[in-house]
């Protein structure tokens, strides 16, 4: 059976836990219009998965034992808070891969700092999670650099956010890979995952990744089908992650966002026009190796 590690997963919500009100994704905001900021990605997406709730809607214990049948060994779970992450930890801790998100918004100074270790030391995370799109500022911002200073330090990876973004009230290129650059140029020994694989600037991601040793990229949010499609944008990707870059590329199922069955979305990446050598890096062994669980 083929091992998984996958970046970005939807975990079932905990008992008693409600969904969101339905249109939470639509509205604006006070004095806004619909589908304006975060609103515009229920518009855009609507054709993928109808409503807001991206949440599988079955047992939580049930979806652990699916995921081991799939093969899927460990996941990093999405749109869940760290108190969550935290107690999916407690329960299942050989089975998720904690993102400590710390935004520099919510956390001032070294407040986050101290979160962060917090999360890692006591809470048992297993990296930095940071987004532009959340805190509205590029990761290259100065204020980010006391975290990756301390994820240096852990020996920790830190994701961050790499995409277009549709919230059509902050800067589209907030995501832009040119910044994970400079990150690297600062902090060479800091591993640095890429998120969402760059789109669509994807060829100056895959330039990116040639360069820095320890930059690598993953593929959230987007499905296999699509990677190995001519005109897609991603031609780049496959062409240099089944050579030149073939030991860092990770993989992000989104079953959950995208609206489709686990099953399907492990048949298009293994459908993809890659050796098979290259295959079981991409969905397990270079995950593996930048998390160090092997």
């Amino acid at each position: 059976m083929v091992r998984i590690i996958d970046m970005e997963c939807s975990v079932p919500r905990a008992e008693g836990e409600t969904s969101p009100a339905t249109g939470t994704t639509g509205g604006g905001g006070a004095g806004q219009p619909a589908a304006y900021g975060m609103g515009n990605y229920g518009r855009i997406f609507r054709s993928r998965r109808e409503g807001a709730d991206h949440r599988p809607g079955i047992d939580l214990d049930a979806y652990v034992d699916m995921l081991a049948k799939l093969g899927i060994v460990r996941s990093v779970p999405f749109g869940i808070t760290n108190e969550e992450t935290a107690a999916l930890l407690r329960r299942y801790p050989d089975r998720f891969l904690g993102l400590a998100r710390i935004s520099v918004n919510a956390f001032k100074g070294m407040s986050g700092v101290r979160e962060l270790e917090r999360l890692v030391r006591d809470q048992g995370f297993h990296a930095l999670g940071v987004s532009a799109l959340v805190d509205c500022l590029p990761a290259s911002d100065r204020r980010f650099y006391p975290l990756y200073t301390k994820a240096a330090e852990l020996g920790i990876p830190v994701r961050i956010y790499s995409s277009m973004n549709y919230a059509n009230d902050r800067p589209y290129d907030l995501g832009h890979p040119r910044h994970l650059d400079q990150i690297a140029m600062d902090f060479p020994e800091l591993k640095i995952i890429g998120g969402l694989g760059g789109w669509p600037w994807v060829n100056e991601m895959v330039a990116l990744v040639r360069r820095h040793p320890n930059l690598h990229v993953d593929t959230s949010a987007h499905r296999a089908k699509y990677l190995g499609q001519a005109g897609s944008g991603w031609e780049m990707l496959i062409q240099f992650g089944n050579t030149l870059i073939q030991d860092k590329v990770l993989v992000g199922m989104s079953a959950g966002l995208v609206g489709q069955p686990y099953e399907t979305l492990i048949q298009e990446y293994l459908g993809l026009p890659l050796k098979d050598t290259v295959k079981e890096k991409w969905l397990y062994g270079n995950a593996a190796r930048v998390f160090g669980l092997e």
